[in-house]
């Protein structure tokens, strides 16, 4: 006998404990009781989780010094990021399969050790190249980090009220992170040199080693489970075309054959995956995990959110830096009301609703205001004051993102198979994490362009002067806003259209397969 499961997937029912005893008086189950050292678990996972984050957007403000003292060139600088996406980007699935097959506190240990290991030789860089794998190297580690923490934390918390507060702590560090990337890096930039923005990750790292064997708990690796290297050479492949490709088309333009040749190719073998995925014994994403439709509806939302979301990071940066002139530090210290925003909307607001109020409302109206905020960032000026114009826009954006990202994190990981967690929160990553890496070469394609447009159009003759180069930036950033605005209205449709139930009230149980 089995029931339906609210997040779509099936469960089975208590059986009975004595024997002759009818099915009409079954005994249930008893409910495991909560782990004493959950708490401190949740510490060592929002540590972990912090560390990943941050890694997106420290390195930002501090890769004009690396270029710098490494001597790298303009074409070459782009690599300090994009070795990192694409490893992380396209190893996701396959670190998510690992984690369930070997064990998620296992490969959650082994991902934190690669990954103080992997900054550290950052850091003693000598050479762009020597920068270039450590930066791979971090995402592949990252990739296997990622989704253990996040299904160590799916499977740790299952009291709905504690499960909120959880999510609420993880989606804010989701969320905020990323801002406070840019505040850390600035901190360290201007205050140390670029070394230690990749240094930092060592003792961040070495703080949660210490405390994983200690506080998490986690069932052992599924036995007799196989890995599906040829899902896996098609899905990290197919992923890994697809975002190199969309990292290309910023400098070479959508129609160069090195950018249109590895979208194809990301396109063909992502649908190979598919059709492979449908056949495979022990596939790297059973498909029932993408067909339930709240669980799609909130990874759609999440994928769309990103994309809106992710380049008011660089586009605020370059405004404050060289339109208003402001230092490292002070940029950083500009992004903290975002921060701010979402720690209250994930923590304070959306964790404390989600027990007693759907997923979607809280979905919606997050992408609502966030939009509202990118409406008021596309008037910015040359002139405009931060407090008047930009500060307001930035609570709006972080209140918006606290509210939605809490509620997908919880809603996407609810109802899944304990032996299926890993793969489950590897695809959410794996969509936040193409989301924003799509995100930001779109929009920043939409901004260029537009600022070409205007400069064409306003400025006579070759000699472009600072102010005129100024206004038109600050335009290209406007029109690329209002696009922004435009993905998240229609993240907040596909949430409410799509996300009809609850988040799960159970998850972590070793469902069958």
């Amino acid at each position: 006998m089995s029931k339906k499961h609210p997040g779509g997937e099936s469960l089975p029912s208590a059986p009975s404990t004595a024997t002759g005893t009818s099915p009409d008086h079954e005994v249930p189950a008893a409910t495991p009781a909560p782990d004493p050292k959950r708490w401190w678990a949740l510490a060592v996972i929002a540590l972990a989780q912090l560390m990943v984050i941050l890694d997106g957007t420290v390195v930002n403000i501090a890769l004009p010094s690396a270029q710098r003292a490494l001597g790298m060139s303009d074409a070459d600088r782009q690599w300090v990021i994009t070795a990192y996406t694409l490893a992380f980007g396209g190893l996701l699935l396959l670190g998510g399969r690992i984690a369930d097959l070997v064990g998620r506190k296992r490969t959650f240990v082994i991902g934190l050790a690669g990954f103080a290991a992997a900054s550290a030789l950052g850091g003693a860089a000598t050479d762009p190249g020597m920068l270039f794998a450590a930066r791979a190297l971090q995402g592949a580690f990252a990739a296997v980090l990622a989704p253990s923490a996040l299904s160590l934390l799916a499977t740790t918390f299952t009291d709905p009220k504690e499960r909120a507060r959880a999510f609420g702590v993880y989606g804010a560090l989701a969320g905020g992170g990323s801002a406070v990337g840019l505040i850390v890096g600035g901190l360290l930039t201007e205050y140390l040199n670029w070394r230690w923005s990749l240094y930092v990750n060592v003792p961040i790292a070495l703080a949660a080693l210490l405390g994983a064997p200690a506080f998490l708990r986690d069932r052992s690796g599924r036995r007799g489970g196989h890995l599906d290297m040829p899902g896996a050479l098609l899905g990290c492949g197919g992923l890994v075309a697809v975002v190199y490709g969309f990292s290309g088309a910023e400098p070479r333009g959508w129609s160069s054959p090195s950018v249109l040749t590895p979208l194809v190719a990301g396109v063909v073998l992502l649908a190979a995956f598919v059709w492979w995925q449908s056949r495979s014994a022990s596939p790297l994403l059973p498909l029932r995990i993408v067909r339930d439709r709240v669980r799609a509806g909130s990874l759609a939302t999440m994928g769309l959110a990103t994309i809106g979301m992710f380049g008011v990071f660089l586009f605020l940066t370059y405004y404050l830096q060289v339109v208003l002139g402001y230092p490292p530090v002070r940029t950083g210290l500009a992004f903290v009301p975002i921060s701010a925003g979402i720690v209250i909307g994930a923590t304070q607001i959306a964790a404390r609703l989600l027990p007693r109020t759907a997923p979607r409302t809280l979905m919606s109206s997050g992408m609502v205001l966030a939009a509202v905020g990118m409406v008021l960032l596309s008037s910015l000026t040359v002139h405009t004051q931060y407090v008047t114009h930009v500060l307001p826009a930035l609570l709006l954006l972080g209140l918006g993102m606290g509210l939605t990202f809490m509620p997908v994190y919880a809603t996407a990981t609810a109802g899944v198979p304990a032996q299926d967690a890993g793969v489950a929160s590897a695809v959410l990553n794996t969509v936040q994490q193409m989301g924003a890496s799509l995100g930001t070469v779109l929009l920043n394609t939409i901004a260029t362009s537009a600022t070409g447009r205007y400069l064409h159009s306003h400025v006579r003759g070759p000699d472009h002067d600072g102010a005129a180069l100024d206004e038109g930036m600050v335009h290209g950033f406007s029109v690329a806003y209002r696009c922004s605005a435009g993905v998240l209205l229609v993240a907040a449709l596909v949430a409410g259209l799509a996300v009809r139930h609850r988040a799960s009230k159970h998850t972590g149980e070793d469902a069958p397969a």
